[in-house]
């Protein structure tokens, strides 16, 4: 761990020390080391990718949430083989992570044999950035879509009070000789995360994301998160990709809708309980030319019409950076993550 002099109040760590100090934390408050181990490498690889919103930053939250009793960190899922290319997956109310961990195997097995499988997970709690779900199935040379609902906080295009989570929608395809496309997006008009972010830092947010308590636009994320509420991107479009996660990802799997449960005996709980959804496809499958052949000539074309960069490009550049110059903590959070690994 050494000092960095770009940076006033801040450290470098490396990928793997983080990891390490976010496995203590997770051990410390609860959790088995196999969801420690999930968990950690999860967060860790968020914040190397400069996905900030679902870093260390939700680290607070993890720990609340498991002091509160509301998700289970010793869970163990339960995976059920149903049908030719269909996977259910009982959270057993743990976290989603460890859940797609369990019946991955399962799942890509039978994605190769019948060219498409199904994973219905239920009973999860899901905190995390949505691409790492999909992407290291790129890596395989498979295609996966992955959808989660969360906790209401958004209101309907149309409607008055919110019903709806975030409720994002992640994709990630082979492309040969490159990373995968891949993209992580929320049916909202912004993450949930940006917005505390940007109520921490005192940062006004761009019109048209959201509400306050009086249903009145404002750009206070304050306002928005003390009684307020999101808006879906794109008007009646999101809106509907929204409802289509939210019948995916709950009435699908047998989760819980985004209004569905109740935490409010749970003083400190941070996380939705709901189901997630994934799709994965061996594209070999197919007919015509190689799947991650013809990716490249698709980003090649868009490239050639002027489109410089890609869903996943910046995250694959602080990756990259992350991994030769280490991933940079201020001073404060790298005190606050020491603290919480010892008590």
């Amino acid at each position: 761990m050494s000092v960095s002099h770009d940076q006033a109040a801040s450290h470098t760590v490396s990928y793997p020390t983080l990891v390490n100090l976010l496995e203590g934390i997770f051990l410390r408050h609860g959790t088995r080391p196999e969801v420690a181990t999930v968990l950690a490498n999860n967060c860790a690889g968020a914040e190397r990718d400069g996905a900030h919103s679902h870093g260390v930053f939700r680290i607070p939250g993890y720990v609340s949430t498991l002091k509160s009793g509301w998700v289970n960190g010793q869970a163990v899922p339960v995976v059920e083989d149903v049908a030719s290319g269909f996977v259910r997956v009982d959270a057993q109310n743990g976290f989603a992570q460890p859940a797609l961990a369990a019946g991955r195997a399962l799942l890509v097995e039978k994605a190769r044999s019948a060219g498409i499988a199904v994973m219905a997970i239920r009973n999860s709690h899901h905190f995390a950035a949505l691409w790492p779900d999909v992407e290291p199935f790129a890596y395989e040379g498979l295609v996966a879509l992955s959808v989660v609902n969360s906790m209401t906080c958004v209101v309907p295009h149309g409607a008055d009070r919110p019903l709806f989570g975030t409720n994002p929608i992640a994709f990630a395809a082979p492309r040969a000789d490159d990373e995968p496309i891949v993209f992580d997006l929320a049916t909202s008009a912004i993450a949930h995360g940006d917005v505390q972010i940007a109520a921490r830092k005192g940062e006004r947010l761009p019109p048209g994301m959201g509400v306050d308590s009086l249903g009145q636009p404002t750009t206070d994320p304050k306002a928005i998160l003390e009684g307020g509420a999101l808006l879906p991107f794109g008007g009646h479009k999101g809106s509907a990709l929204s409802m289509m996660v939210e019948l995916l990802a709950a009435a699908l799997t047998g989760g819980n809708f985004s209004f569905e449960f109740d935490w409010s005996n749970h003083p400190g709980a941070k996380t939705p309980w709901t189901g997630q959804l994934l799709i994965v496809i061996d594209p070999s499958k197919a007919a015509g030319q190689n799947f991650a052949q013809r990716s490249q000539e698709l980003v090649r074309q868009m490239h050639a019409v002027g489109l410089h960069r890609l869903p996943g490009d910046r995250r694959h550049r602080e990756r990259r950076k992350a991994e030769s110059a280490g991933i940079v903590l201020d001073d404060e959070t790298l005190v606050q993550l020491r603290s919480l690994a010892e008590g």
